[in-house]
């Protein structure tokens, strides 16, 4: 993929922080991109997403999530969340040494206005034991609308460390 990304947007938490919003979304391109590298929040709770329209995080209740889950130490299950109020992109991601996650995310259909925004999602994490618990899925946003970013957070304080980059893939 080397030269179709175009990097729009890159931030990095070094001290603790509620969210992280990246908006850069528009019509000139088809497909997104964002990586999350070593994220680790306050808390052991789910690490979500929300689309943004107008730079505003949307918190209504039409986002729909499916995930296969593979854990190291136990197997593998399924996760699945209708009608909620954010994207459930990882669960129970705390601050214990070893814990964080990483993510690589596809953003599609985000600037049209008459089509669901939806995304794919591929994450690794870490546990409290250093244990290795995979996430792959991916979800949609019920709702008809142009979006133009998105918006990190966890359900329970802050983000303490993580890079997120916001790419584009060229036509």
């Amino acid at each position: 993929m080397s030269g179709s990304l175009v990097l729009l947007q890159e931030t990095t938490i070094t001290s603790p922080t509620a969210s992280v919003t990246l908006t850069c979304i528009s019509d000139s391109f088809n497909v997104y991109q964002v990586i999350i590298n070593d994220c680790v929040g306050e808390n052991e709770t789910n690490f979500n997403m929300r689309v943004t329209t107008s730079g505003t995080a949307q918190t209504d209740s039409n986002y729909d999530t499916a995930s296969r889950v593979f854990k190291s130490f136990s197997g593998f299950g399924t996760t699945t969340d209708e009608n909620e109020a954010q994207f459930k992109i990882n669960s129970a991601v705390g601050s214990d040494s070893n814990e964080s996650t990483n993510h690589i995310i596809y953003l599609f259909n985000f600037p049209n206005s008459s089509e669901f925004s939806f995304y794919t999602n591929e994450s690794i994490k870490l546990n409290a034991s250093g244990q290795a618990e995979a996430f792959m899925g991916g979800g949609m946003k019920t709702t008809a609308e142009a979006n133009d970013g998105v918006n990190f957070f966890f359900s329970s304080g802050d983000i303490e460390t993580g890079s997120f980059q916001l790419f584009a893939l060229v036509k």
